[in-house]
């Protein structure tokens, strides 16, 4: 219990002193749950008590809850668009219309009251809508009491039960769920198996169940020794038949998962005194794998730790779950039965969402490019440190992107992640073009400043839930530059970049060169001379509304250029050098500006016999 306390403490603290330098306001929930679970019949009784602190400066007369089950029935919304989109995942298709009674998944509320009062609610969909007996007053606290019960669904995306690698229960998504409410109102966005929004909050969950069952959970378990199953200091025998509790307390969260299997192996491996990784996988053919994979988990702790900010909590859990992978806090559920690649790289993207979501939290649903996508740069970061190539770390991030925009159906990344036309336009444009924001962002200001501005983005905004213009801020403040028009064109508009090198002239001992912009998307721009003696030369054409420029010292010598208006569609500069002497010409060498048709970057052209990358699926949960 004391461990559990210090590191409230410090987490609390944390949270405080960050939230000094903002005005921007969390509400708080602090729930308590006893859940009694039949594994017979795959169903639970629970009890919740909610203490929700109204921090905002709004009086709330309704409350909502999500009811993420209930999606799984045949004829839900989450149903409905998996089989009218014209791209099914293919783990969905028509699957849940299919389910029988037995097999669905469901939430029903059989009491709810509100500081004793008996509460009046509706259920709709994967929402319930509560009308409240007194209004919520700004800056007051109210205590939520509910009974419930539920069925867990035949797994399907996720949350499940008996799915194809043997897991009994994967339990995300499994509870009733206080909606968000925050500067922009509630966000009570019905399921449809894309993105979560939560509260930060402190949980306090007992789950009963069967004691042959090995469960692992976000948060810290309070009674090991009852336990054992390699959580106590010696093991403890149940017999058949007999229920067990297991007690966890997880502070500073926003939201809380569980899976549970008799078969569950438990290992336990240190990143450093602070932090413990738990690792829960079932059958003795998975063992080697996964205790290859489990220091090379330590390694991406370490270096997240290092480039993007400390990890804050004291555990992190990496557990099968058997299906794809999913982000919880201080935990995953992962597919288990995988090539050693294959794990450490679903191992190493869920958990740097760690940082990305469940430590700054932002909204996914409106801005899943700034947890998918940051934590695909992050993951590209780090594969390419465990598994060192010569390659770009990001090159298939840019060429997924690249291949959605030649397809026709790329969307802005303002798009909210349900209402994408097609799910390879979500995937890309939250996955790939994320990533890609990111790595063309470090072209803009430089490597360094995107370096200390996503250490500081980080610090500044953890549990604060950010969105795109605080990270912004943040930019700007790190590189000195106006970098509104990057967030306009690129987040907000599917506008292209396309630049190419349109001339270049021998003039009487001199060079002209003639850039021309293709695309609508103005970029600062690199322009590389290689010459034939051996040396290199930059030429800095800064955009004129960044109001500055980059200091990067990628070339040993590099010559600043005026400004280019961004109207303008062609930019002219003079090498002083004979055409003679240069070798070769190239827009961006490194290859970090996303530019769409890069063949007429160089000077001389490229034989179109150059190998170019193929294009990588983008990542999907």
């Amino acid at each position: 219990m004391k461990k559990w306390f210090s590191v409230f403490f410090v987490i609390t603290i944390f949270s405080t002193v960050s939230s000094g330098q903002s005005d921007r306001w969390q509400q708080r929930a602090k729930y308590q749950m006893n859940v009694d679970f039949d594994v017979t019949n795959h169903q639970y009784k629970g009890s919740q008590r909610l203490v929700y602190s109204n921090n905002s400066p709004d009086t709330l007369t309704k409350v909502f809850y999500h009811l993420y089950l209930n999606a799984f029935q045949p004829g839900s919304q989450m149903d409905v668009r998996s089989r009218t989109i014209s791209d099914p995942d293919a783990r969905v298709k028509d699957r849940i219309s299919k389910l029988s009674p037995s097999e669905i998944g469901y939430e029903k509320i059989i009491s709810l009251k509100q500081n004793g009062k008996a509460l009046k609610s509706q259920v709709v969909g994967t929402i319930l809508e509560v009308t409240l007996a007194e209004k919520i007053l700004p800056h007051s606290q109210h205590t939520f009491e509910m009974e419930f019960e539920a069925q867990v669904p035949v797994q399907i995306r996720r949350t499940g039960r008996n799915n194809s690698e043997g897991i009994d229960y994967s339990m995300a998504q499994w509870y009733p769920k206080m909606c968000e409410y925050d500067y922009e109102g509630w966000h009570a966005n019905p399921y449809i198996a894309r993105e979560f929004y939560g509260i930060w909050g402190d949980f306090d969950v007992k789950i009963t169940l069967d004691a042959s069952f090995v469960v692992a959970a976000t948060g810290y378990l309070q009674n090991p020794d009852k336990i054992g199953y390699g959580y106590g200091k010696k093991e403890v025998k149940h017999k058949a038949g007999d229920k067990l509790t297991w007690h966890f307390i997880a502070p500073e969260v926003h939201d809380f998962m569980w899976a549970a299997d008799p078969d569950y192996k438990h290992d336990v491996v240190k990143v450093d005194d602070n932090l413990d990784l738990h690792f829960f996988y079932t059958g003795d053919s998975l063992t080697k794998t996964w205790r290859e994979m489990e220091p090379l988990a330590v390694r991406s702790f370490k270096i997240m730790n290092e480039k993007f900010g400390r990890y804050p909590y004291k555990q992190y859990s990496v557990i099968q779950g058997g299906d794809g992978g999913m982000e919880y806090p201080m935990g995953t559920l992962i597919v288990g039965r995988q090539n050693l690649g294959g794990l450490v790289g679903v191992t190493v993207h869920e958990s740097i969402h760690s940082w990305f979501q469940m430590i700054l939290g932002t909204n996914e649903s409106k801005y899943g490019w700034m947890d998918e996508g940051f934590t695909t740069y992050a993951q590209n970061l780090v594969m390419a440190e465990l598994f060192p190539t010569k390659l770009d770390a990001q090159r298939g991030s840019t060429a997924s992107y690249r291949s959605l925009v030649k397809s026709g159906l790329e969307e802005p990344l303002t798009t909210h992640a349900d209402h994408f036309n097609t799910n390879r336009a979500y995937s890309v444009a939250s996955y790939s073009k994320g990533a890609v924001f990111l790595n063309q962002l470090g072209y803009i200001i430089g490597k360094e400043k995107l370096e200390i501005g996503m250490k500081r983005y980080f610090n500044e905004w953890k549990f604060k839930h950010p969105n795109p213009t605080d990270l912004k801020r943040i930019m700007e403040k790190e590189s000195g530059l106006e970098l509104d028009w990057y967030w306009e064109d690129f987040v907000g508009t599917t506008k292209t970049i396309d630049y190419g090198i349109k001339e270049v002239v021998s003039n009487t001992g001199k060079t002209d060169i003639v850039i021309e912009r293709i695309g609508q998307m103005p970029m600062p721009l690199d322009v590389v001379v290689s010459y034939k003696d051996g040396s290199q030369e930059n030429f800095y054409i800064p955009l004129e509304m960044m109001r500055g420029e980059k200091m990067e010292k990628m070339y040993a010598k590099t010559t600043l250029l005026a400004d280019w208006g961004w109207t303008y569609p062609e930019y002219s500069f003079v090498i002083d050098k004979n055409l003679a002497d240069i070798e070769r010409i190239v827009i961006d060498p490194s290859q970090r500006m996303a530019d769409v048709n890069p063949e007429n970057n160089t000077y001389p052209s490229l034989p179109r016999t150059v190998p170019r990358f193929k294009a990588e699926k983008a990542g999907t949960k």
